[in-house]
């Protein structure tokens, strides 16, 4: 039986006060009456027996417990959401990604919307709105005889929202996207200028690639409402004026949504035109994704040696184990509307990813950004992509495909094209259970329970820094914060070894490193990925610029930049 006693349980090794305190705030399940999860065995074991409850009853057992094996060394790594809120009784979430229904241009509509996105937050829902859908400001409300106030009003209300929810999860999060041609796009652009204003709000420009073609070649560009236009300006004036912002305040990214919808395997289905609140989940009006992530820096063999290399079909295995874990999660999730319930089921849209990329590449010996750190990215990102499809593709034999799926129109997909032919030869039998599978979203908080390994598709930030951590008794002490390669490192080699020069940080690295990395695993990722690119702060204007032209060219769905600014501070020092 699955069915550990707590003296069965021996305590996890967490290595690092900081993984154990994550665990303890964040995940550990606990009610007035005290403690359900006396150790993070607990932990995983609710989670895997919440996620089992699908099955037939004679498998659950079976199945309960290859969820809890694959979680268990911190290999499969649910995101947070399903961590803290399966088997429980909060009224919860288990999906980070929302994106809310078309904004109606309207100020009742858009108070729907909004008391939509609040419930949504408060099950802790991470949520994105297109606003391009609000006439722009100063443009004639008839039956009213009035001027409209525009987007960013709507944005303020969003913004005021937000501000006040603080669930157990946390406080909200929200992205904005506004389309380049709407006629407010400046005053979006330039909305966060003010160091208060939209705090609660990630922003990003929607890109087309009309709009890129006139920037190089120095064409005007139609600002346009209701199909007329309303001014015309340079397309390069306007991408320089997001360059400048970007480069002094860190935002707005940019999101090249022509790319986004090519790629996007439900493009039959759907027209995509906002993310969730980090970018990695582009979701139609009401979608929603759960997130799951393995953990490469656990998959190493013979860490820092001359052979080594990542188990490949360890990682197989585990890919195959989280498409089934991330559809149940689909149908034991509470929903905030009953439209993201639907919708959820009838694409089942699920967001498999990695973390520990840096780790991992630092373990093999390679470079993040080097030829050989893109080439193993590439081949483990590609062994993902083709088990997650397979394991698809069989559960879609077992459970149906999902309820929208149409082979003619699915099978000539860009993702799947790319796919290894003994894996369309499966979908093409069976169909898919999932109309999206994969993404690469960031890992903060999941990373550092286990370990503190590298964030998602990230380097290492540094190979130690300084927290403040709160024991289980209160107390308060300043920890050192150790990578969880260059901790594994130390264990090797002892406490004074020279780090090897695969240790290579984020500030460290040139921008251009970064997008080759982003790219290179863009390729077999049929969603989204969060992704930053660090820039020192004494980057020129030009250099900055061309990170986002680079980005475009190398086939990325977007790009987000640092650059320490008056606005946003510096990040946190090593």
């Amino acid at each position: 039986m699955f069915d550990y006693s707590i003296t069965e349980i021996a305590d996890v090794d967490f290595g690092q006060p900081i993984a154990e305190q994550i665990w303890r705030t964040k995940y550990q399940y606990k009610t007035a009456s005290g403690d359900i999860d006396f150790s993070v065995h607990d932990t995983w074991r609710r989670v895997a027996r919440g996620l089992a409850k699908l099955e037939d009853s004679a498998r659950q057992e079976e199945v309960a417990r290859g969820f809890f094996e694959a979680m268990k060394e911190f290999k499969l790594l649910p995101a947070g959401r399903i961590l803290s809120g399966c088997g429980t009784a909060r009224n919860v979430t288990l999906s980070n990604t929302f994106v809310m229904r078309t904004l109606p241009d309207s100020v009742s509509g858009i108070m729907d919307t909004v008391k939509e996105a609040a419930l949504t937050m408060q099950m802790g829902g991470g949520i994105g709105f297109d606003f391009s859908t609000i006439r722009p400001k100063g443009a004639l409300v008839r039956g009213l005889d009035c001027p409209a106030a525009g987007p960013l009003a709507a944005m303020d209300i969003c913004d005021a929202v937000c501000k006040m929810l603080v669930t157990g999860m946390g406080r909200g999060a929200m992205m904005a996207t506004l389309r380049c041609d709407h006629p407010d796009i400046e005053a979006f652009v330039e909305a966060k200028s003010a160091p208060e204003r939209l705090r609660n709000f990630n922003m990003s420009v929607m890109i087309t690639d009309d709009f890129m073609k006139a920037v190089e070649t120095n064409g005007s560009w139609d600002l346009i409402w209701d199909g007329a236009v309303t001014r015309r300006l340079s397309a390069r004036g306007l991408w320089q004026a997001i360059m400048r912002q970007t480069y002094a305040a860190a935002e707005p990214g940019v999101l090249f949504i022509d790319k986004i919808n090519t790629e996007n395997p439900l493009n039959y289905a759907e027209v995509l035109s906002a993310t969730n609140s980090c970018a990695e989940q582009p979701l139609p009006p009401n979608g929603t994704c759960p997130l799951a992530s393995i953990n490469l820096a656990r998959l190493v063999e013979n860490p820092f040696e001359a052979g080594a290399e990542l188990n490949l079909n360890e990682l197989r295995r585990l890919a195959g184990v989280a498409v089934r874990m991330l559809d149940n999660v689909i149908d034991v999730s509470r929903y905030a509307t009953p439209a993201q319930l639907c919708e959820a089921r009838e694409k089942r849209r699920i967001g498999l990813g990695v973390t520990g990329v840096g780790d991992a590449l630092v373990m093999t010996g390679a470079r993040y950004g080097s030829q050989k750190a893109v080439e193993l990215l590439d081949n483990w990102m590609r062994t993902i992509q083709n088990a997650a499809y397979l394991a698809s593709a069989h559960l879609a034999k077992e459970r149906g495909a999902f309820p929208l799926y149409d082979a003619t129109k699915h099978l000539k997909q860009p993702a799947c094209l790319r796919l290894d032919a003994d894996v369309q030869h499966e979908i093409g039998k069976y169909g898919l259970r999932n109309g999206v599978l994969t993404t690469i979203a960031p890992t903060g908080t999941i990373s550092m329970f286990a370990g503190n390994v590298s964030s998602g598709i990230e380097p290492m930030f540094a190979t130690s820094y300084k927290r403040m951590v709160t024991g289980p008794d209160g107390t308060k002490s300043q920890e050192e914060v150790v990578d969880y390669a260059a901790w594994l490192y130390r264990q090797l080699h002892g406490p004074d070894a020279a780090l090897s020069e695969a240790f290579v940080t984020a500030l460290e690295l040139h921008p251009s490193d970064h997008v080759r990395m982003q790219a290179a695993a863009q390729r077999w990722v049929d969603s989204g990925i969060s992704k930053t690119v660090n820039c020192p702060e004494d980057i020129a204007f030009e250099k900055f610029e061309d990170v986002y032209l680079e980005a475009y060219r190398s086939g990325c769905k977007g790009c987000t930049t640092y650059r320490p600014n008056a606005v946003t501070g510096s990040i946190l020092a090593a």
